[in-house]
């Protein structure tokens, strides 16, 4: 059990049979009345935020997560196999606990977070920025970055993102796993 003042980011918070994180928090002090917390948290399961408010020295049930790396191996029907980095075994996790999925390749280490005390798997998360070839696009024209103009290219797992008019195909870019926008060219 927590304490509500001992609350702080990413602090895992089970509530109503439903995990959370806490992704915002303050402490707020009326000019009259109790002090509160409002608490701002993210469900794992469908990562959608909740807003509450608590009162000073209320009991929360805390929950201990645990980060761990895993190595992406293969994908095997709807379920993505990982190799913990640690004790070598293979684990299954299925297709919508992975947030990033379109920017997984083999090889990739993601960060798999799991609850502790039942080794439940919660989620696993890319990089925030992973680094992939362009597999086709329109050929590009050199010299042509004065515009901010975008063209449609497929990377090498298969997502489409929109690049700049000057990347050509087998060039390395720089994506970012969070909403799939093109970063930067790798030189």
């Amino acid at each position: 059990m927590i304490n509500s003042q001992d609350i702080k980011n990413g602090v895992c918070i089970r509530m109503d049979g439903r995990l959370y994180f806490v992704i915002e928090f303050l402490h707020v002090k009326p000019g009259k009345g109790n002090t509160i917390m409002r608490v701002k948290f993210k469900d794992v399961v469908d990562g959608r935020v909740l807003e509450r408010r608590f009162n000073i020295g209320e009991k929360l049930e805390d929950v201990r997560v645990e980060r761990r790396p895993y190595q992406f191996l293969y994908k095997e029907g709807d379920d993505y196999i990982f190799m913990n980095q640690e004790t070598y075994e293979q684990v299954p996790i299925a297709h919508d606990l992975i947030t990033g999925v379109d920017y997984l390749k083999e090889g990739f280490v993601v960060d798999v977070v799991s609850d502790a005390s039942t080794d439940t798997i919660l989620f696993a998360e890319l990089p925030a920025k992973v680094e992939l070839a362009i597999a086709y696009t329109e050929p590009g024209l050199r010299g042509d970055t004065a515009t901010n103009t975008l063209k449609p290219a497929k990377l090498e797992t298969g997502a489409e993102i929109r690049v700049p008019l000057f990347i050509n195909e087998g060039e390395i870019v720089r994506v970012d796993t969070r909403d799939g926008s093109y970063c930067e060219r790798v030189k």
